[in-house]
């Protein structure tokens, strides 16, 4: 009897430190997670991962290794970082954030801005918008936020008037005076520049006309002012929104090497925001 009574309780005191050293390892992970020096930074192809590079160039110097995690959506940079794949991400709009953070109940906040891609309106058929004719097929994005966005724009540039207080939350059944009878496309965004010449027109985000060799600055037939409130952010969990890691990056960021490098490099197409 007093053999199997200790051999009970060596295996509840065995259970007992295993779980408490499970909990230890566990908790150690994720106090770990931004402070190993090594940051995991989400963004989309393009601009947003050429900025990124040259960031990740001066966090070497600086001592902070990045680890960049390039996506070809908008959805799935918000997903990683809710689910602890990537760090932070840097790809999208204060509107496009809180809309996907109330659809995804998701935890995460926007701790700064960094540049403005302003959307534009591109042809291969016409020079200026006024030149749309009767019926032209336009493309604008499919997404709700950037479609909305889109419709926006060319209530801007005088092609159709919106149900007043909408502004992204308008879809093509808010239009409420389309006087031309423009057929409104709806695509997904990154393929709206490979489908151009089916179009009359279309609205295409800045980071997917840079892909395509435009230039917003000089192909453009109309674009958004540049007091645009369509910011990108840094988005981070809230629980690392704190982190000493978080805030090296972001003053990596808004360095003047890097708003040097945006300036020259992308020539009036991408606006430092900061």
């Amino acid at each position: 009897m007093k053999k199997y009574l200790f051999t009970g309780l060596l295996i509840l005191v065995l259970t007992v430190l295993a779980a408490c050293g499970g909990k230890e390892k566990s908790e150690e992970a994720n106090e770990d997670l931004l402070s190993d020096g090594v940051l995991t930074v989400g963004v989309t192809a393009g601009p947003h991962e050429e900025i990124v590079e040259k960031v990740k160039e001066l966090a070497e110097k600086d001592g902070l290794k990045i680890d960049l995690q390039v996506f070809s959506d908008y959805v799935m940079p918000n997903v990683a970082l809710s689910e602890k794949e990537i760090d932070m991400n840097i790809f999208q709009t204060i509107p496009f954030f809180e809309q996907m953070k109330k659809d995804r109940n998701l935890d995460l906040v926007d701790v700064g801005k960094t540049v403005t891609f302003p959307m534009g309106i591109y042809s291969n058929q016409v020079k200026d918008v006024n030149e749309l004719t009767d019926g032209a097929k336009i493309g604008l994005p499919n997404d709700p936020t950037q479609g909305g966005r889109a419709l926006m724009l060319f209530e801007s540039a005088g092609m159709i008037k919106l149900k007043e207080g909408l502004d992204t939350n308008a879809t093509i059944h808010d239009i409420e005076e389309n006087t031309k009878n423009f057929q409104f496309v709806e695509l997904d965004a990154a393929q709206i520049p490979r489908q151009l010449n089916e179009l009359d027109a279309a609205a295409i985000n800045t980071n997917f006309v840079i892909d395509a060799g435009l230039s917003p600055a000089d192909d453009s037939i109309f674009i958004e002012s540049k007091d645009s409130p369509f910011v990108n952010i840094i988005a981070v969990r809230t629980e690392s929104k704190d982190e000493e890691v978080i805030q090296q990056f972001i003053d990596l960021y808004r360095s003047e090497e890097v708003k040097q490098f945006i300036e020259e490099r992308f020539d009036r197409s991408i606006i430092p925001s900061w």
